[in-house]
């Protein structure tokens, strides 16, 4: 008996324990979607990911307000941790006073007000912005992206797919909400990965913790194997 229960013993010991895997989650930006991260590449062993679906904007909603609607799509029971690019940085950013994630990780992003552009600042002071019509902002991202970050054409075909995909009135609502956003707060804990050469959110307004030399805008896309293992080490670690 004593015997058997030994064995018994050892066999459980010897049970190999699973890991609980941290669930990430994944915020794309202004004229991007899922397909940003069609070359992310996180051990599936410690890490599963989920998209973040963006809800339909009201028309004066702040992008402070506007991240507070995405909090019921975060499991907060479990250990989770929050990467987003562009826009989706900023959302991340805003999530961050509300939330308490393991890692939190922006991405060719802005963390608060004083990193982005100061055509957003003029913007705010003469708001014409409010009389162009929505389909003008999409055809003026078509227009910009290749002159501003002209290494998508590594990826062109999937930048100009999401491009077309994206609708009109979200690429102005999301511009108003980066007008507006009044958010100065510096949080330490936020990892910051931008690109030396990013065009669209200069390197020299960006408090970054990491900087990709020769990087772009679009390199989640273009530099994948870079970008791969620095977030994988900062998520293990």
């Amino acid at each position: 008996m004593k015997r058997i229960l030994f064995c018994l013993i050892i066999s459980l010991i010897s049970i190999p324990v699973l890991a609980v895997k941290t669930k990430v989650y994944l915020f794309h930006g202004q004229g991007s979607d899922y397909r940003i991260f069609s070359k992310l590449k996180l051990n599936t062993d410690l890490f599963d990911t989920t998209f973040i679906k963006y809800l339909k904007m009201e028309r004066k909603i702040t992008l402070q307000n506007y991240a507070k609607l995405m909090v019921s799509q975060i499991d907060t029971t479990k250990t989770y941790a929050l990467i987003g690019v562009s826009f989706g940085g900023m959302l991340v950013s805003e999530l961050t006073k509300l939330l308490n994630p393991k890692t939190a990780i922006i991405i060719s992003s802005a963390q608060n007000k004083n990193e982005i552009p100061s055509r957003y600042k003029f913007m705010k002071v003469i708001p014409l912005h409010k009389l162009t019509p929505a389909f003008m902002y999409k055809m003026g991202a078509r227009i910009a992206q290749p002159i501003f970050e002209p290494d998508r054409k590594k990826e062109k075909e999937i930048f100009k797919a999401m491009l077309k995909d994206k609708n009109a009135y979200f690429f102005k609502s999301v511009t108003k909400m980066m007008i507006s956003w009044d958010n100065y707060e510096f949080n330490e804990n936020i990892i910051h990965i931008h690109g030396e050469k990013d065009h669209t959110l200069p390197i020299k307004k960006v408090n970054a913790n990491y900087v990709v030399r020769n990087g772009s805008h679009m390199m989640l896309l273009t530099r994948p194997t870079e970008i791969n293992d620095l977030i994988n080490s900062i998520l293990i670690n």
